[in-house]
């Protein structure tokens, strides 16, 4: 059957699994129609596909499990069902699981049952369920499989084992993928899902996984969405994949233990080195090892027959991508958008100089920010955003940046040459940084905006400068504490919610601490005046009324021949936060800037 000829059903289109699916029937040329739940479903799964080029060749429609005709509209001439509806999380009832796990399955072989052209149904069961007997579970094995396994898995199980017998019983063509783990995309890393070993790559990330869970024989196999889903849609082509199951994974997976390593190697942070079994992690309270219960059953030495399809994806040509690869662009993904805290596009991790370093914004913009402290980028996405064509970038050591201080000089050369930067805005200590990158490239950045520059304003605090006092702060702030300290109100706690757990990880408190630190020395700040009055660019100084500049400061501006100054009413030395809209027009406002 020719791609033209095909009419897949999609049911869960929205869901993970299923809008990956969807991109991979749309650019195989299939008609598809994507059934969600929602007409809200529906539009968040438009604007997906449209921004990656499938804004045609589909249709949405709704679906309800509760009645008979199950989708709305005309489907006499689908080809091809894929059920690729559930619930994926912990915590559910028994009554929640079944419905949406174990219900949702038998209305779908009802409903394809009627279709008179249907060539194939596909169900996504799970690598750790799939292959159940063909056979209705009595009230005996499902009160027992519940309890010992957790609503979650045990309704999967169940849903594979009615899935098996109602297929037979009707006789409607199926086929079953079991996949493994399914992580993000293998090019993109992008992926919305945070359970399971999305889970222990966040401990990672913050640092507070206390030791390794497993050993060496720990297997959790892994799956690219995209791979999955170019998969699934070669079921209904192949003949010889009618009736059968197939268990889509990697072999080669690294132990959980040794995953771990490897993204913590990625990410730059330490790791444990103590490995924790899981027969003794089972016994541990959970505040203790703080794993969920119904997880558990994940962590095992388990293997499970692939070669069926590794036999298929050989027939059609189909080359799984390197897991390792997928693995580590998946937890970059995950990080840079905050393990879903933080949404967008615009955000992803590079590395400039040799180190890695966190962007949000437009990549390759010619316009970069360099935040300043105790804040990150994050705190200048509203000003980015409104600038248009722009870009925040983490300074080595800070925010989700790794590296230190002494990284700053190959760092800023490395991002001023590589990435076409001509537009430096340096806020804070970011303004230090900028104007260090102009002294050594003045030919390259033509234009310098400095958001209170602390070298031309007021001297810091005694105290401030006291680096264990800092570092104590900084570890044990709250985000309505900091932003007290910062703007006067507590009203601005959720900009800085962000800020507050990146100094929660690392040393990166301990960097912001030495900086402040620095920054109240008179030896820098005078290197940095001096600088200043050599660069040949264009200066834009913005600061908020109630942070002005110093006498000192004003003076040198004075005397620069391209420098002028903006000041932002009602703001202090963090207007990025409570001014944003202001700020982004003052930045604006110079020469078309």
């Amino acid at each position: 059957m020719s791609a033209v000829e095909r009419h897949a059903l999609v049911l869960g289109a929205s869901g993970f699994v299923g809008r990956h699916l969807v991109l991979a029937l749309c650019r195989a040329g299939v008609r598809v129609s994507a059934a969600s739940r929602s007409p809200e479903s529906g539009r968040r799964l438009a604007r997906w596909l449209d921004e990656r080029g499938c804004g045609v060749g589909w249709a949405d429609l709704r679906v309800d499990f509760s009645e008979p005709s199950l989708v709305e509209g005309d489907c006499r001439d689908v080809t091809e069902v894929y059920n690729c509806a559930g619930a994926y999380r912990f915590g559910m009832s028994v009554r929640e699981a079944r419905q949406a796990n174990v219900d949702t399955v038998r209305a779908v072989v009802a409903f394809a049952a009627g279709l008179p052209r249907l060539r194939r149904l596909v169900l996504v069961s799970g690598y750790r369920v799939g292959g159940q007997e063909p056979a209705p579970w009595s009230v005996e094995r499902r009160r027992e499989r519940y309890r010992a396994l957790g609503a979650y898995e045990a309704s999967k199980m169940e849903a594979d084992a009615v899935f098996r017998a109602e297929v037979e019983r009707l006789g409607v063509p199926w086929s079953v993928v079991n996949p493994a783990s399914v992580v993000g995309d293998s090019v993109t890393g992008e992926s919305d899902q945070y359970l399971g070993l999305a889970q222990s790559v966040r401990e990672v990330w913050e640092g507070s996984l206390v030791a390794l869970p497993g050993d060496a024989r720990t297997f959790v196999p892994v799956v690219a969405a995209d791979h999955l889903a170019r998969f699934m849609a070669l079921l209904p082509v192949d003949e010889g994949a009618e009736g059968m199951a197939y268990w889509l994974l990697d072999e080669e997976t690294p132990s959980l233990p040794e995953l771990l390593t490897l993204v913590a190697g990625h990410f730059r942070v330490g790791v444990p080195r103590v490995w924790v079994p899981v027969s003794v992690i089972r016994r541990l309270p959970r505040w203790v090892s703080r794993v969920d219960p119904e997880a558990l059953t994940f962590l095992s030495s388990d293997r499970y027959p692939t070669g069926s399809a590794r036999d298929l994806s050989a027939r059609h040509g189909l080359t799984a991508p390197d897991t390792v690869t997928t693995v580590l662009r998946w937890a970059d993904h995950l990080a840079a958008h905050r393990f879903g805290e933080a949404v967008g596009r615009g955000r992803r991790f590079t590395v400039r100089g040799g180190v890695r370093t966190f962007e949000l914004g437009e990549p390759d913009s010619p316009t970069v920010v360099l935040p300043g402290l105790p804040v990150n980028a994050d705190t200048w996405a509203p000003v980015v955003a409104e600038l248009g064509d722009a870009r925040a970038v983490d300074l080595p050591g800070l925010g989700m940046s790794s590296g230190a201080r002494e990284d700053w000089p190959s760092w800023l050369g490395a991002l001023v040459a590589e990435s076409g930067v001509d537009h430096l805005v340096g806020h804070s200590v970011g303004a230090a940084a900028a104007v260090e990158a102009v002294a050594a490239r003045p030919d390259v950045v033509r234009r310098l905006t400095l958001v209170s520059p602390f070298f031309l304003q007021g001297g810091l605090a005694r105290t401030a400068r006291w680096v264990p006092a800092g570092r104590w702060y900084l570890r044990r702030v709250s985000p309505g504490g900091l932003a007290e300290r910062l703007t006067g109100s507590a009203a601005y706690a959720g900009a800085l919610r962000s800020s507050v757990a990146d100094l929660r990880r690392g040393g990166v408190a301990d960097a912001v601490a030495r900086l402040v630190a620095a920054a109240g020395g008179q030896r820098w700040r005078e290197e940095l005046r001096a600088k200043l009055r050599r660069y040949p660019g264009e200066v834009h100084v913005v600061v908020g009324a109630d942070d002005p500049l110093s006498p000192e400061g004003v003076a040198l501006l004075a005397a620069l021949p391209r420098a002028t100054v903006a000041v932002v009413d009602g703001a202090g030395h963090h207007p990025q936060v409570t001014h944003p809209g202001e700020v982004a027009r003052a930045i604006g406002a110079r020469g078309g800037w």
